[in-house]
């Protein structure tokens, strides 16, 4: 199945930092990402790097955890739980890979809506400074 073959390399991701250089390499060229923050779908390989970098540099700290995970052919959920100065997060990540294990198309939804204000504002101040960079 092509999304076992994906969420170990994407677990693998994780677990070594979600840099860009180890995400570009298991994300599809035409892939997209759908924010729980921006309204239009994020396509191509380097904007989907660069929100999932970002991500993982503000929700993936010290509490970021998955709790749980669904596998259906090329598609995966994940649901995870952190906390951003003092809020609990909840949410999804809901990822569809290619017959590779690549991955195809990335959706975060996240709640309750004091997380999504925080991962907002958070998200927002970290594309900023990559943009700087």
């Amino acid at each position: 199945m092509s999304a076992e073959l994906g969420l170990k390399r994407w677990h693998q991701v994780i677990e070594n930092g979600s840099c860009a250089e180890e995400l570009s390499a298991i994300i599809r060229d035409d892939a997209v990402f759908h924010s729980p923050v921006v309204h239009t779908p994020q396509v191509g390989r380097p904007i989907v790097v660069a929100y999932l970098s970002a991500a993982g540099n503000t929700l993936g700290n010290d509490s970021f955890e998955y709790v749980r995970e669904l596998i259906d052919g090329d598609n995966a959920m994940l649901e995870f739980t952190t906390e951003m100065d003092g809020i609990h997060v909840n949410g999804i990540d809901l990822i569809r890979f290619d017959e590779d294990g690549m991955i195809a198309d990335f959706k975060v939804m996240v709640r309750p809506l004091k997380a999504v204000n925080k991962v907002w504002e958070q998200m927002a101040a970290m594309l900023e400074k990559m943009k700087k960079s």
